[in-house]
């Protein structure tokens, strides 16, 4: 987007006050969502956003982020500052006034602002009122003005020094402390998180350079996107085959907004469409994204029909066939978003949708008529997606005939619970029938189920929906949790709050495991949103210690640092020990102590609930999803058709335990 430039003034007039701060702390919930991971890191957003909306109106070039060790964060930007004058209503200066009153900004009467993120204009006030801590400083003329909150309260009063900092001449820099007593669950900030914001604000806000250092680890990452999002369509489909090296991108002003769209097609099953009104990513979509869902809709129809790709007696083709391996960005900005809600998930402007429709109506025909190849292999992708979606009917349509999918009954494997209240509910996907038989006899049958699948299920990655519901595993998956699958999909039908995944501690066992996750990534997406997707974890040995004492332990380094511990409670004893024995010898105890774990089916039932199934004992590991597009990546690498760039992936990464460690 052209950077829209005003006469530069900012001053106190152009802040408007429209009510007190008090009700912030007595229900943070109703300004940040949550008072929990997520609502610690919409703190960031809330102060960053301001940062990029200077960039955004061409005022400021960079923001900088700096995690603090003590556990704070600063964030400094290079635009106008926030006017530090004397606010015309308050009689304080407006640098305060911006920081304690609620409603206090530059975003409601269009002087300061004609775009930004931040509609409600309450985030700076906001965040001080939930910092136990905030220091705000600005830049500008030669001096330095800075004030001090506690809890929302001025603590050290504002202040005006001279400039000593020659490397930051002009911009505003809030430093803030979330408080212990509103983020009772943690107050820590996530590098990741962080990064992947700070990363999507780059891509959106071409031409403005990010940084973001953590003083806790040392690292640091920057940012900077000439291209904008066609820089971010590209990096979605890193890994995937495109049809077409050409990223159809449009930047258009329409009335008084911009609309920017980028496009590029996958040879993949799924799409990945990003909608974003003032660089807010909207979630729930919104009147942008049905604009842009019916207007592409309506030119690939309208180039296929005029290019004979469409036959006269063929209907048209479906929204979702045309957006089968789509890979889109869409932002729009705007001088007055209407958001639902302060967490702004969903865009509401009616117009907008008008303004997307037009643009897209306009220059993506020009594309498709400018790159006849691509235009055409989209088109031949949405075709074959039809005769996809309509053997995929057929062979629901069969398996329903035949019972398969009939909701009076569950899948003839399924050991149900007695309970029907899902929340107390949960269904263990287990390897093999061995160990299926012994995790039957010894669950817990009022609320725990037992699903066994034999051998390795479909790579939903690479399968479309008619082969699903030609395989017997996936269709008593499907069947088992009881939410459907494609159009037939509804929450509201999941019989399990909790999905274990109980595989062996081996590498066929992680290979079940992600094949199962990539099934739920793909088609049941918001049961892993939900947090309802769990991983066993069962020990891969157990330690004879006495006659009628055993111990399991769960990893090669768990059984190590134990023979540690025997081996110097022996030495304290004053035990001789010989080094050049084996480690179990050296902790006192026979080469037959120790029994190492093939698999699940090695143990009996009571082993398997003493330890893996057991809610007092077992150790679960649940799969939250915090970075989709990571995510994406992962599975894309990991299970897609580029075998090269899955070989590199798992090279790179195999002594790797953890989603946080992985380089994606």
């Amino acid at each position: 987007m052209a950077k829209q430039k005003d006469d530069g003034s900012y001053d106190g007039s152009q802040i408007q006050v429209l009510e007190g701060l008090d009700p912030v702390r007595k229900r943070p919930g109703m300004y940040i969502g949550s008072t929990g991971y997520d609502g610690v890191h919409h703190l960031i957003k809330e102060i960053a956003d301001n940062s990029i909306d200077e960039a955004i109106a061409g005022h400021g070039t960079r923001v900088d982020v700096r995690i603090l060790e003590d556990g704070g964060i600063t964030i400094t930007d290079d635009g106008r500052g926030i006017p530090v004058d004397k606010h015309p209503k308050t009689g304080l200066s407006t640098l305060e006034t911006v920081l304690t009153v609620l409603h206090a900004g530059g975003k409601f009467g269009g002087g300061g602002y004609k775009v930004s993120s931040g509609l409600h204009g309450v985030g700076s006030s906001v965040v001080n009122a939930l910092s136990s801590r905030m220091i705000a400083e600005v830049a500008k003329n030669g001096s330095i003005y800075r004030i001090e909150f506690e809890r929302g309260k001025t603590v050290v009063p504002f202040k005006k020094s001279r400039l000593t900092d020659e490397n930051w001449t002009r911009g505003t820099r809030i430093t803030f402390y979330p408080d212990p007593e509103i983020f009772k669950e943690t107050t820590k900030f996530d590098y990741r998180w962080v990064v992947s914001y700070l990363r999507h604000q780059a891509y959106l806000t071409k031409g403005v350079y990010v940084t973001v250092y953590d003083e806790r680890t040392k690292e640091r990452q920057a940012f900077y996107f000439e291209g904008g999002i066609r820089s971010y369509v590209k990096n979605l489909n890193v890994g995937k085959d495109v049809l077409g090296n050409e990223i159809f991108y449009v930047e258009k002003q329409v009335d008084d907004s911009m609309v920017e769209v980028a496009i590029q097609y996958n040879d993949s099953y799924v799409e990945t469409v990003k909608p974003f009104a003032n660089n807010v990513l909207t979630p729930d979509g919104g009147t942008h994204l049905a604009g842009f869902r019916s207007a592409l809709t309506r030119v690939i129809n309208d180039y296929a029909r005029k290019n004979n790709l469409l036959k006269e007696k063929e209907d048209n083709l479906s929204g979702d066939d045309i957006r089968e391996g789509l890979t889109a960005v869409i932002l729009v900005k705007l001088p007055d978003p209407q958001f639902e809600g302060q967490t702004k998930n969903k865009l509401g402007n009616p117009e907008v949708r008008r303004y997307v429709e037009q643009v897209m109506n306009e220059y993506f025909a020009y594309f498709l008529e400018e790159n006849p190849a691509v235009a055409k292999k989209i088109v031949n992708k949405a075709l074959l997606a039809a005769r996809a979606r309509k053997a995929a009917r057929a062979a629901r349509d069969n398996v329903i005939r035949k019972g398969a999918l009939d909701g009076a009954s569950l899948p003839g494997k399924l050991a149900d619970c007695s309970s029907k209240n899902p929340a107390e509910c949960e269904l263990y996907i287990v390897e093999g029938d061995s160990a299926g038989g012994s995790a039957k006899t010894g669950r817990d049958s009022r609320t725990q189920a037992i699903l066994p699948l034999r051998g390795k299920v479909l790579n939903t990655e690479r399968a479309r929906l008619d082969k699903m519901y030609a395989n017997r595993e996936i269709l008593s998956l499907i069947k088992g949790m009881g939410v459907g699958i494609g159009d037939a999909f509804d929450m509201r039908g999941l019989r399990y709050h909790r999905v274990v995944i109980m595989t062996d501690a081996d590498v066929d066992g992680s290979h079940i495991a992600t094949l199962l996750m990539t099934f739920f990534f793909r088609y049941m997406r918001p049961v892993v949103e939900g947090g309802y997707i769990y991983l066993a974890k069962p020990p891969l040995f157990k330690l004879k210690l006495s006659q009628h004492k055993q111990e399991y332990l769960y990893n090669e380094e768990a059984l190590d640092a134990k023979y540690q511990e025997l081996i110097a409670a022996r030495k304290e004893k004053g035990v001789a020990i010989d080094p050049s024995e084996p480690l179990v010898r050296q902790a006192g105890l026979s080469e037959s102590s120790l029994q190492r774990y093939k698999g699940l089916g090695e143990m009996d039932a009571d082993q398997l609930w003493e330890t893996t199934m057991n809610p007092e004992n077992r150790v679960l590991v649940q799969v939250r999803l915090e970075d989709a597009e990571r995510a994406d990546a992962i599975f894309t690498k990991l299970m897609g058709n580029e075998v090269e760039v899955r070989k590199n992936f798992i090279q790179a990464n195999a002594k790797k335990m953890s989603l946080e460690e992985l380089d994606v």
